[in-house]
Formats: structure tokens, sequence, C-alpha cells
């Protein structure tokens, strides 16, 4: 009788063999699992990117039509204990002598910009390097209400490179999205004009006590005057500086007016 081991063909496996098949099956799955786990990971790379750079489109798109119903800087405030005295107004029920005074004060080019004031830019540069070489502290900005607008509707308060990196992604956006107009109007309504205070609306009640739409030229100029510190300045009883600086911004208010400095702002 033939001995059962004799049935299979060919050499019998040695011991090395086995292992060497066994290593081969056992990698096998191993490789693939990987090379899926890899694909996955692409795809869920790619997946956070596209989240990345939609989230700010999404952001932009909903403001475009509905207002923001906080700011992180006005949580951050209410949180420190400022409270939060926050009322939207429509553009239309704005006073337009508001509009004059804050292109007069902060951005006098504001209309023939496409967010960023590239003339400004440079002068700010020049003015830093000389108060650096005499050691002063003291800094000038070229920050246009486009770039103000969106750092205070979607960023963070600070000076990080991050934020204003996003600061100027921001800026494109709404100027493409929105418009000279919108901008304005949420300019308007979520800058601070008082701790805890945001929006003409909120500032003419606590500064004048009268409504937005109702503020003269006078008192339009003195809440533009106290914009660079609104937690520093008062506009209803100002002193000696708020008073120079509104005067300067009142009689310049008249040239944005003859020159058409407002024009982008439709204001129909």
């Amino acid at each position: 009788m033939r001995r059962p081991d004799t049935l299979i063909h060919g050499p019998r496996p040695t011991l090395s063999r086995a292992l060497t098949r066994l290593a081969e099956e056992w990698t096998e799955p191993r490789i693939s699992v990987a090379q899926t786990l890899i694909a996955l990971g692409d795809r869920g790379l790619i997946g956070l990117l596209l989240i990345l750079a939609l989230f700010p489109l999404a952001g932009v798109a909903v403001h475009r039509f509905l207002p923001p119903l906080a700011t992180i800087l006005m949580v951050k405030q209410a949180a420190a204990g400022h409270g939060m005295d926050y009322r939207w107004r429509s553009l239309d029920r704005i006073s337009p002598r508001l509009v004059e005074a804050v292109i007069a004060a902060e951005d006098a080019r504001f209309c023939q910009h496409h967010g960023f004031d590239v003339e400004a830019i440079q002068k700010a540069m020049e003015a830093n390097e000389r108060a650096e070489q005499r050691g002063s502290d003291k800094r000038r900005g070229a920050s246009t209400i486009s770039q103000q607008t969106a750092k205070n509707v979607f960023l963070w308060p600070g000076r990080d490179w991050v934020r204003k990196g996003l600061e100027v992604g921001y800026t494109g956006l709404i100027e493409i999205g929105w418009g000279k107009r919108r901008i304005m109007e949420m300019y308007l309504n979520v800058a601070e004009w008082a701790p805890g205070v945001y929006g003409a609306e909120a500032a003419s009640r606590h500064w004048f006590d009268k409504s937005a739409d109702k503020l003269t030229a006078r008192e339009a100029a003195r809440l533009a005057a106290i914009l660079p510190s609104p937690r520093r300045y008062n506009a209803g009883s100002p002193g000696p500086y708020v008073r120079r600086r509104a005067a300067r911004i009142q009689a310049a208010m008249g040239t944005v007016r003859e020159q058409g400095l407002d024009a982008c702002v439709d204001r129909r």
C-alpha cells in the first residue's frame, strides 16, 4: 500500500517555504489596508480643505443678506461684564452725516480702492520707520473701512499674523460679494462706540438720546472722532482732543459731499 505522503506530487514543503508563504499571505492584506487608509486620509484631508475654504464663503454669503447675531468682540466684551447693546438698523435709517463722517475720519478713498489703500499703506510704513528710528512706540495704521469691517464681523481682536492674513482674505471676499453699500451698512452697525455699545443706533441712543437717523453733522463728527478708542473717549461730553478731532472731521465732511467721496454708498 502506498504511503499517504506519496500522494502529494513534487517535493515536500520545507519549514522555511511554509514560513515564507505564511508571511506573504500575512503581508498582502496589510498592504491593502495601508493603501486604503492612505486613500481615506487623502480624501479626508481634501474634504477638510474644502470645508475650510467654503466656511468663509458661506459666512460672507449669509451676511450679504442677514445681520450677524453677534460678533466675537461682542461676546468677549459681554463675558468681561460690559454688557451688549446692539441694535441693527438698515443704512436708510442712519443719518447720511454719519456716512460722511466715518469716510472723512477713517477712509477718504473708501469709494476708490478695492479693499486696500496702497497709498495709505506706503505712507504708514514710512511713518512707522521714522518713528522706529526715533525710538518711538507709536505706530500708524492704514486699515480701510473694508478691512475693519472684515475684522469686526468675522475675526477676533488682535495683531497676530494669522488674524491679519485672514483679514486680507475676508476683505477681498466682502469687496466682491457685498459691495460698498453693504460694507458701510455692516461697518456702522457692528462698530463699537462705547464699552458694550455696538452700532450707530445704540451709539446715538447712548451718547445723544436720539435715533441714528436724527444725528446732526456735529454729533456724527463726534461719533467718528472716538472710533479709534471708543472705550477711552466720550462723544457726549468730549474733552479737548475729541473736540479738536471732531471739528477737523466736520470740516472734512464738506469735502466728502462736494467731491462725491461717498458716491459708492448708494443711499436710495
